[in-house]
């Protein structure tokens, strides 16, 4: 266990490009790699990023696999809102994923047994290479609404009124957002061999400083970065990291 590496950067096209530098020397041609992809505007610079290079031949995804960090309950499983399209048209098809090397979050029947099943699934196959993830405003990571704390498994979860508010803008108006959700734990993302966590914009300023420099407990799931298994890289803009 080591302390994050914190990387800061001027603006969001630099956050994509050191983004991709990273994240293009985890992945291997050699073998294969089990990769969380967060969802969210933060990253999506870095994922157009690595399409590029995989076009121009410098990135083989032929080895990788995808795990779906998080999903809304209540939608049909081909809504275009579902984190998982938007993860496809983001993702998968610019990375050239194979469909069958990705694994979709249970979104229905007996939520509690399924998601167990799925972390024992995801142990079996050697769990997690690197997560990719970005920082709530209330410090979540994937769904892990605070309080949740560092031994969280995968399970259904109740939105908090800071996400339903943050997430608006996707959806027309608060009303119109999902209240549920089910999330990838924190125990099997804090056991990945190598964290990437995407910060940008003034209003994740006071957020991030917590989670990096604040006490490590339950009510900033993100603070439990720092005490992850693997290596941790944050990489933040200066919007969202101030002048110091």
């Amino acid at each position: 266990m080591a302390d994050p590496h914190i990387e800061v950067v001027d603006d969001a096209a630099s956050l994509a490009r050191a983004g991709a530098d990273l994240v293009t020397g985890l992945v291997h041609p050699d073998g294969p790699v089990t990769i969380v992809p967060a969802t969210g505007e933060t990253p999506v610079g870095m994922y157009a990023e690595l399409a590029a290079r995989r076009a121009r031949g410098d990135l083989d995804t032929s080895g990788v696999s995808v795990v779906q960090l998080d999903e809304y309950l209540g939608l049909e499983r081909d809504d275009r809102r579902a984190l998982f399209g938007w993860m496809g048209r983001t993702v998968l098809e610019p990375l050239a994923i194979d469909p069958g090397r990705v694994e979709r979050l249970p979104t229905d029947g007996d939520l509690e047994e399924a998601c167990a099943a799925f972390d024992r699934t995801l142990a079996a196959r050697g769990g997690i290479d690197v997560a990719i993830l970005g920082l709530g405003v209330n410090g979540h990571l994937g769904f892990n609404e605070p309080p949740s704390d560092a031994a969280s498994v995968t399970r259904p979860v109740e939105l908090t009124p800071a996400t339903i508010a943050a997430n608006a803008r996707y959806w027309g108006t608060e009303r119109d957002v999902p209240t549920r959700a089910v999330t990838l734990g924190m125990r099997p993302l804090l056991d990945a061999r190598a964290i990437v966590l995407l910060v940008s914009g003034a209003g994740k300023r006071e957020i991030v400083r917590r989670a990096l420099e604040g006490p490590v407990r339950e009510d900033v799931p993100a603070s439990f970065v720092r005490q992850a298994r693997g290596t941790v890289t944050v990489i933040v803009d200066r919007a969202a990291w101030g002048d110091t």
